[in-house]
């Protein structure tokens, strides 16, 4: 099985056709469209299976499967101490795995927004990860890291790797949170501001399984995005 995040930037409906170039079994996909409500045929056509949620009907996080894949959504709870967090997505794939779509936002948050947010969500839902693959765009990494907060990137990570969760590209290339090596986003599309921040976090099973996880680095991708896109793929 092959599962690939990216963050396209808008308008995925003049966007997929790059996305099916990788052939990948299952998007995870930031800042798309509804496909419900688009207007474009083919796009409603390539999203035929999937889930999303967003606050407006033009940006939003979504699943996207190939036709024979069954995704089943999770009721989990979005709110910690009557604050919601968003935007995050659980699913269950084909009756074996969880899958959770992660777009972190700073939601009007002064003191959370982003990585926050993941960790308001960790805290209400942590008990519910069994054997999961948590992916998305998460706008974090350990070099934010704050001293006097204590809901960090680096924090967030470790209460993960407590639960057994860890990095795929980190666990596999052997780089240190914070030292990676392949960037994933780049601001305003320039090479002298690019950082990772985004992420496939898996349980054991998967880093047992796993073939190949890569960063799709090419200058095509900078020019429809400012992220490229994370792939991982699985031998189950």
């Amino acid at each position: 099985m092959k599962i690939t995040t990216w963050n396209c930037a808008g308008a995925l409906r003049k966007k997929f056709d790059f996305l099916e170039t990788l052939e990948s079994d299952i998007y995870i996909i930031q800042e798309c469209e509804e496909p419900h409500k688009s207007n474009n045929p083919n796009y409603k056509d390539w999203a035929k299976n999937h889930l999303w949620i967003g606050d407006t009907k033009n940006k939003g996080l979504g699943i996207f499967a190939k036709p024979e894949i069954q995704l089943e959504k999770l009721d989990w709870s979005n709110v910690f101490q009557d604050h919601t967090v968003k935007h995050f997505f659980p699913c269950r794939v084909n009756e074996s795995f969880q899958l959770l779509g992660v777009w972190t936002h700073r939601n009007n948050s002064p003191n959370f927004g982003y990585i926050g947010q993941f960790w308001k969500y960790l805290q209400t839902n942590m008990t519910n990860f069994e054997e999961i693959i948590v992916g998305g765009d998460f706008n974090s990494n350990v070099i934010w890291d704050q001293w006097d907060r204590w809901w960090n990137h680096s924090d967030v990570v470790k209460t993960l790797e407590e639960k057994g969760i860890k990095s795929l590209y980190h666990q596999h290339f052997q780089e240190s949170q914070g030292r990676e090596t392949k960037p994933t986003f780049f601001h305003r599309k320039n090479s002298q501001t690019s950082y990772h921040i985004d992420y496939l976090f898996a349980s054991s099973k998967f880093h047992q399984n796993l073939q190949l996880i890569e960063v799709s680095e090419s200058e095509e991708w900078l020019k429809i995005s400012d992220h490229f896109p994370l792939t991982a793929i699985f031998k189950f």
